[in-house]
C-alpha cells in the first residue's frame, strides 16, 4: 500500500526522526569508562520527568509488565494484603500478576469508563484500623477504557484515612503524556514504559522508588534476581547497570528526554489536553460516545469511542487498517467489538492527528455507522484553531 501507515494505537506509538537517529549507532563496550557519561545525566533527567528531586529512578531492559513485579518484588512479602480498584483491562491483569506472586490482593469492581472511587478508598482505608493493607496499586491511566484516575485525589484518601500503605501508580500510559507529580502526590513507586510517552520502540521499564520504597526493600520477601533493585543501586552509583542494557535504547532514551525537558513539561501536557479534546469534539460530532462516563475520567492519552449497538468496532479497525493504512486500538477482552481506541499521546500535532479523525471517519461511514460527512475534522479544526497558541509577528 502506498504512503505511510499511520499509528494511532494508545502504545507503541511514533518514533521521532531524531530519536531513530540517535538509535543508529555501532554497538560499543558498556563496561567503558565513557559509559557512565551516558547513563547518569539519563538517571537525573528521569527525575525531572517524574517530577521527584527525592526519588531514585531504574532502568530495566523490560516492559511496564515487568515493571509492576519490579515494584512488588522489592517492596512486599508473600501473603502481604494489597488493595487493588479493577476498571480496565491493565488494572485487571495488575492484579492478575500480584496474586500470581503470592499477594492476598483485595481487589474492587468498578464499572469500565470509571475511575478509581476515591469515597470508597477513603472508607476502606479508615476501616483498616490494624493497616492490614500494605499497599495500594491505582491505575493511574487506563489504556483499555481511556479513562484517568485523580491521582492528587487518592493521597487526600490515603491521608484522611492517616494510613501508611504504600501507593504505588502504573503510568505506562501517562507519563511523560499527563500531568504527575511523584513528590507532590506523595507517590511510592511509579512505573512507566518507553513505547508510548517516551516515543521509543518498547522494551524499557522505568521506575522511580521514593525513600520510603526504597526503605520496604530491607523487609520484602518476595524473591527476586534479575528485577532486584538492589544489584542497580550498586551499579547505578557508578554509571552502570548490573547486566547488559538495550545500548541504542539508552541513546534513543537520551535524546527522548532531550526532546521533551527542551518542549517544557507543563507544555507537553498542555498540548495532549488540547489534542485530546479535539479528539473528543470529533467524537461528539460523530454522534458518538466515549467508554469514560464523565469528563473528570477523560483520557488525554487515549480515547475509547463505543460504537452504536448494532455494529461491531472491530469492523471499524478492520477497514481503516486494510483501506486507509490506519492503526486504531481494539477493544479488549470486556470491550471487544464494544469499542475502538485512538491514541493521541506521543510525537504528535494538530496535523498528524487529522489523519487519525479523517481516517477513522472514513471507516465509520464505510462500516454503515450513520454520520455526517466531514463533521469530525470539522469539529476538532474549530476547536484547535480557537485554541491555537499565538505566532510570531512577521
Amino acid at each position: 500500500m502506498a504512503g505511510r501507515n499511520h499509528l494511532y494505537v494508545p502504545g507503541p506509538t511514533n518514533i521521532p526522526d531524531s530519536i531513530l537517529s540517535a538509535m543508529h549507532l555501532p554497538s560499543e563496550d558498556h563496561r567503558s569508562p565513557n559509559f557512565p557519561l551516558l547513563v547518569k545525566p539519563i538517571l537525573e533527567n528521569l527525575k525531572k520527568i517524574f517530577q521527584t528531586e527525592k526519588g531514585q529512578c531504574f532502568i530495566f531492559p523490560a516492559t511496564g509488565t515487568a515493571g509492576w513485579e519490579i515494584a512488588i518484588s522489592n517492596t512486599l512479602s508473600p501473603g502481604d494484603k494489597v488493595l487493588a480498584y479493577r476498571f480496565g483491562q491493565f488494572s485487571h491483569l495488575w492484579i492478575d500478576l500480584a496474586k500470581r506472586l503470592g499477594l492476598d490482593v483485595e481487589h474492587v469492581e468498578v464499572p469500565w469508563g470509571q475511575g478509581v472511587p476515591l469515597d470508597l478508598l477513603e472508607a476502606r482505608l479508615k476501616a483498616d484500623t490494624s493497616h492490614d493493607i500494605k499497599a495500594i496499586l491505582i491505575c493511574h491511566n487506563e489504556t483499555a477504557t481511556g479513562v484517568t484516575s485523580d491521582l492528587p485525589g487518592v493521597r487526600k484518601a490515603i491521608d484522611a484515612a492517616g494510613h501508611p500503605a504504600l501507593y504505588y501508580v502504573d503510568g505506562v500510559s501517562s507519563i511523560a503524556s499527563i500531568d504527575f507529580r511523584m513528590d507532590e502526590w506523595g507517590v511510592d513507586i511509579c512505573i512507566a514504559g518507553s513505547q508510548k510517552g517516551f516515543m521509543l520502540p518498547a522494551g524499557l521499564a522505568l521506575l522511580c522508588f521514593s525513600q520510603k520504597a526504597l526503605a520496604a526493600r530491607e523487609s520484602a520477601q518476595c524473591r527476586r534476581a534479575f528485577l532486584d533493585i538492589g544489584d542497580h543501586i550498586f551499579h547505578n552509583a557508578g554509571g552502570y547497570f548490573p547486566n547488559t542494557p538495550s545500548i541504542p535504547l539508552l541513546y534513543g532514551l537520551r535524546k527522548a528526554l532531550e526532546l521533551l525537558l527542551e518542549e517544557g513539561l507543563e507544555n507537553v501536557f498542555a498540548r495532549h489536553a488540547r489534542l485530546g479534546e479535539g479528539v473528543r469534539r470529533a467524537v461528539a460530532a460523530w454522534g458518538l460516545k466515549l467508554c469514560a462516563q464523565a469528563p473528570k475520567w477523560y483520557s488525554n492519552a487515549v480515547s475509547a469511542v463505543v460504537v452504536p449497538e448494532d455494529f461491531d468496532a472491530r469492523d471499524v479497525i478492520h477497514i481503516a487498517y486494510h483501506r486507509y493504512n490506519l492503526s486504531l486500538g481494539a477493544g479488549l477482552t470486556e470491550l471487544s467489538g464494544k469499542v475502538f481506541r485512538i491514541g493521541h499521546l506521543g510525537d504528535l500535532n494538530e496535523l498528524s492527528l487529522s489523519s487519525a479523525i479523517v481516517g477513522t471517519e472514513l471507516a465509520l461511514l464505510d462500516a454503515g455507522i450513520p454520520l455526517t460527512p466531514g463533521s469530525g475534522i470539522a469539529a476538532a479544526g474549530a476547536y484547535w484553531r480557537e485554541t491555537a497558541p499565538a505566532i510570531p509577528a512577521r
